[in-house]
């Protein structure tokens, strides 16, 4: 079974995605964890974003795992553990900026059906669309912006409410308006709006979905 997660930034994917996973006894794949890695490559190796040619090469030529359970799963970049490094604001604001490159994009999606193959719950922003059309199960999990933004400041304080909510609202339109697989829901996802709901009553909602 695959089952695909896709939606904006601070929407519950990640969370969620590894419940799922732990249910069902699927392997989780939190494809946002590799475009940072990209990105974080990008930053070490001193490679100018604007270069796409450069940072395409690099992500193809990296060595990106993703080792562990749903509940402790490491990023390695070439073997090393990187799993808190790539959560920090310098390497999401990179992120943004390389995963909007059709080349890497390419490069990584060639990764995530490679890994996903053999069953997985996979979350990103175009799982459902590009990367697995053919899904079992899609779902495009949303949330007000401002609640959106409340949940990444509780996680990272390294900004204010305001720069977050700001930092989000730039992040989704630039997800949204990129030529290259764009986020959108897929016209077969199922829609799961999180404002104003607890963790387990979504989980729920997503579990009765599956059947």
């Amino acid at each position: 079974m695959i089952i695909a997660i896709d939606g904006p930034s601070a929407s519950g994917k990640s969370t969620l995605g590894r419940m799922l996973a732990r249910a069902l006894n699927l392997l989780y794949l939190d494809t946002g964890s590799m475009y940072r890695a990209v990105a974080l490559a990008t930053i070490d190796n001193q490679i100018d974003p604007g270069d796409a040619e450069a940072v395409t090469d690099l992500a193809n030529r990296i060595e990106i795992d993703l080792e562990g359970n749903p509940d402790s799963l490491k990023v390695l970049l070439a073997g090393r553990d990187v799993t808190e490094r790539i959560r920090k604001e310098d390497v999401t604001a990179m992120s943004s900026v390389v995963s909007a490159i059709p080349g890497v994009r390419r490069a990584m999606v060639a990764r995530q059906r490679a890994m996903g193959q053999r069953g997985a719950v996979l979350n990103g922003r175009d799982i459902g669309t590009v990367v697995f059309p053919d899904a079992d199960v899609k779902f495009f999990l949303t949330a007000e912006p401002k609640e959106r933004a409340e949940r990444r400041y509780h996680e990272d304080q390294s900004a204010t409410l305001a720069q977050t909510l700001a930092e989000l609202a730039e992040r989704d339109k630039r997800d949204s308006t990129r030529t290259d697989s764009p986020l959108k829901i897929a016209d077969d996802a199922i829609v799961v709006d999180s404002t104003g709901k607890n963790i387990d009553q979504v989980f729920a909602e997503m579990m009765e979905r599956i059947g």
